[in-house]
């Protein structure tokens, strides 16, 4: 017993430094993947979408408030990479840190579900996970950067905005994503894979044409995002959220398309505000679908039993089962006789 005792007190340690290694390795490889496109505001380099924080909201709803030290040690990876460690760096780390941080606690509060398939989990994520929570790291960042005269005063609010827009969108695009990975179990029939490829061969050969076209066509994506709502809810929707948002990023970062003509500025909001309209409407249209198919089979559930039911009351037979005593039965007649 104390062998089994003591094997089991040396690999709880070894589990925790193998989550920990693996949450920062995930958190480092989805920066990397971020900072391939990036967006000079006020001279201060901004990435449109920041997929850490998607990363380790997800990390956090999935394994608990104990992977935190992986996040720092993911965040603390990325910095080192980026400058030379220094006392700024401390305060970086803290936001990055804190603000997942806070957003699973708010989520946890407010009895959020891993499915989101509840609208009130949809606009728990994009109130309290995304837009609240990620204010922390970008007023971290931006005050960071102008305490160290890195950054003008004039410039703190057009990076401070950049930066938490490019945060939430991390959340709001990577994490159902991650959520959603989660969950799967089974593969669909044969028929659902067959409409799922039509509908991947549409969202190939259309988005990138709205994508990149100097006519401004962008909004064709939202009757495809309706139909992947429509057909596959959750899965459907932020797969092709995600898909146009990169499209669109990469062709804000080379000023191509719709982008074309634009200033640095008028790129990041226009990149920004069909990022987030489209995310908004993955998320809470796929939410509230779901909600909906939810509801109506709970109805056909009742349905169904109430159709039992009446079925063993018109065949005389009781709702649980049991044989019903008839009167005047048999013991009616031995009293008779």
């Amino acid at each position: 017993m104390a062998a089994v005792v003591g094997s089991q007190d040396l690999r709880r340690p070894a589990v925790v430094a193998l989550r920990t290694l693996a949450v920062a390795a995930c958190y480092y490889a989805s920066a990397r993947l971020g900072l391939l496109r990036e967006l000079v505001v006020e001279g201060a380099v901004v990435s449109p979408i920041w997929p850490p924080t998607g990363v380790a909201v997800a990390c956090l709803l999935l394994l608990g408030l104990r992977c935190w030290p992986g996040i720092t040690l993911g965040a603390l990876f990325v910095v080192l990479s980026l400058t030379s460690l220094s006392p700024s760096v401390l305060a970086i780390l803290a936001g990055n840190t804190g603000a997942p941080v806070v957003g699973y606690l708010l989520l946890r509060r407010a009895g959020f579900r891993t499915d989101l398939a509840r609208l009130r989990d949809g606009l728990a994520l994009v109130f309290l996970g995304a837009f609240t929570a990620m204010l922390i790291s970008a007023t971290t960042g931006a005050a960071t950067l102008v305490a160290t005269g890195r950054l003008a005063w004039a410039g703190f609010w057009p990076v401070w905005l950049a930066w938490w827009v490019g945060d939430a969108m991390g959340v709001l695009l990577v994490t159902p994503v991650l959520l959603l990975l989660a969950r799967v179990r089974r593969p669909l029939p044969l028929r659902r894979w067959k409409e799922a490829l039509a509908l991947t061969v549409v969202a190939c050969c259309l988005l990138p044409v709205a994508a990149r076209s100097s006519v401004s066509v962008l909004y064709l994506v939202y009757p495809l995002l309706i139909w992947t709502a429509l057909r596959f809810q959750l899965a459907g929707s932020v797969l092709c959220a995600l898909f146009a948002s990169v499209l669109a990023t990469v062709a804000a970062t080379d000023h191509i398309g719709p982008f074309e003509r634009l200033n640095r500025v008028e790129v990041m909001l226009k990149l920004q505000t069909f990022n987030g309209a489209m995310a908004l409407t993955a998320l809470l249209l796929s939410a509230v679908i779901s909600e909906q198919i939810q509801t109506r089979r709970s109805v056909e559930r009742a349905c169904q039993e109430l159709v039992e039911v009446l079925g063993h009351l018109t065949a005389g037979d009781p709702a649980d089962g049991r044989t019903r005593a008839e009167p005047g039965g048999t013991a009616g007649r031995r009293q008779d006789e």
